[in-house]
C-alpha cells in the first residue's frame, strides 16, 4: 500500500495513494487537479546515514566505518516530490545522493534489529543533496531544500534487496542494490533507536550508493527504488 499526503486548498489530507489519487476518510482527491503532494511523512528530524556503501567510500577516499556514521537534517531541509530545489547563491558545488528512506510509524526506542519491521511505517526515497563546497557539515547537508523526499511511503517492500537508478538529465548515474549496503536497514534503524528516540514520522535514510555527483539549475534529478517509486526534482536558479 501507497500512503501519500496532499496539499489541498483547505490544508493537508493524508490517505492511500492509488493511480495520482489521495483516497481519505473525506473522499477521493486528484493529484494536480486538488492538490499537490507534500512530504509523505512530517519527520522531527532526518537521520542520515554516510559512508555507507565500499565504493562510494572509495570514490570519496574515506576510511570504511566501524559503525554507522550519521548526521540529522531539520525538517525544514524538506521538499516535496515535483517540486523545484532552489540551488544556493552561496555554494558552487550542489551535489544529489539518491537514498532509500525508512519512515518511523510509532513512538519508540531500544529497537532490537528482528524488531525493526514492526516500527518502520514503510519506505520512501530521499535526494540528500550537499553543498561539498562549505565547510562545516551542518552548512552542507542541513539547508533549507537540502531534502527532497517522496513521493509517498511504500507500506510493503523488502528493504534489504531493491535496485536502485539515479538520472540527471536523462543520463544514469547510480545503478546499485541495497544489498550492497555495509549496514544494512534493520541494524541502522536499531542502531539509532539506542540513541534517539524516535518519533512517529521520523525518517532513517540509508546512504547513497556509488556515483552522487555535481548537478547544474537546469537538470531534473530522478530516483528510483524498485517497488517503491520515484523521486523527481528540477533543480532550478
Amino acid at each position: 500500500m501507497r500512503l501519500a499526503r496532499l496539499l489541498t486548498p483547505d490544508g493537508p489530507v493524508a490517505g492511500r495513494y492509488e493511480d495520482g489519487v489521495v483516497i481519505t476518510d473525506d473522499g477521493p482527491y486528484e493529484v494536480g487537479r486538488d492538490g499537490r503532494l507534500l512530504p509523505p511523512c512530517r519527520p522531527s528530524a532526518l537521520y542520515c546515514i554516510g559512508r555507507n556503501y565500499a565504493e562510494t567510500i572509495e570514490q570519496m577516499g574515506y576510511e570504511r566505518p566501524d559503525e554507522p556514521n550519521f548526521f540529522i537534517k531539520p525538517p525544514a531541509s524538506l521538499v516535496a516530490h515535483g517540486q523545484p530545489v532552489r540551488y544556493p547563491e552561496w555554494t558552487d558545488e550542489l551535489t544529489y545522493a539518491g537514498e532509500l528512506v525508512a519512515v518511523i510509524g510509532e513512538r519508540c526506542r531500544d529497537v532490537s534489529p528482528d524488531d525493526v519491521p514492526d516500527v518502520v511505517r514503510g519506505y520512501t526515497v530521499l535526494n540528500d543533496m550537499d553543498a561539498l563546497d562549505q565547510e562545516s557539515l551542518t552548512a552542507r547537508k542541513a539547508f533549507d531544500g537540502s531534502a527532497p523526499l517522496g513521493p509517498w511511503i511504500e507500506t510493503d517492500v523488502d528493504p534489504t534487496d531493491i535496485d536502485v537508478s539515479t538520472t540527471v538529465a536523462g543520463e544514469t548515474r547510480q545503478d546499485a542494490n541495497t544489498e550492497l549496503m555495509l549496514f544494512g536497514p534493520y541494524e541502522i534503524v536499531s542502531y539509532l533507536s539506542k540513541r534517539f528516540t524516535f518519533e512517529p514520522g521520523d525518517c532513517v535514510a540509508f546512504g547513497s550508493p556509488a556515483n552522487p555527483g555535481l548537478v547544474e539549475p537546469g537538470d531534473r534529478v530522478e530516483i528510483t527504488y524498485e517497488g517503491v517509486g520515484t523521486l523527481t526534482n528540477d533543480i532550478v536558479e
